[in-house]
């Protein structure tokens, strides 16, 4: 096959503990617009691309990232022009955030939602 069917990734699911807390979280402190909001998600637009992220209650003790040797390894990267000022904003906002790192001149950092999901940020 040449060419793939699929046209582009439209939304990933995150599930959160705390539907209003995290929805509030990912506009306050990620800068992300709020599309729709019911009881059983909130929706949420990364800048004006098509890509949406939602986020889904549960109660279950689950996270959108998995574990290699058990330990967390993000699933979703945020590309962040400005990585530095944007850390800083994460840590004023008092997020779990870990130091800056480089590799082969990539610069990135992992940091965490208020339900323990790892993300990572990278530019």
């Amino acid at each position: 096959m040449s060419k793939s069917f699929i046209e582009h990734v439209h939304y990933i699911r995150i599930p959160v503990k705390d539907l209003e807390r995290s929805a509030r979280w990912y506009t306050d402190v990620l800068g992300l617009q709020l599309v729709n909001h019911t009881e059983e998600m909130a929706i949420l637009k990364v800048n004006e691309g098509p890509f949406l992220l939602i986020l889904v209650p549960t109660e279950d003790e689950t996270f959108s990232h998995f574990t290699i040797n058990h330990q967390p390894e993000f699933s979703i990267g945020f590309a962040i022009p400005e990585l530095s000022k944007f850390h800083q904003h994460l840590l004023n906002n008092e997020v779990k955030a870990e130091r800056i790192k480089e590799d082969n001149g990539h610069a990135f950092f992992h940091f965490y939602d208020p339900n323990g999901n790892k993300l990572q940020a990278h530019w």
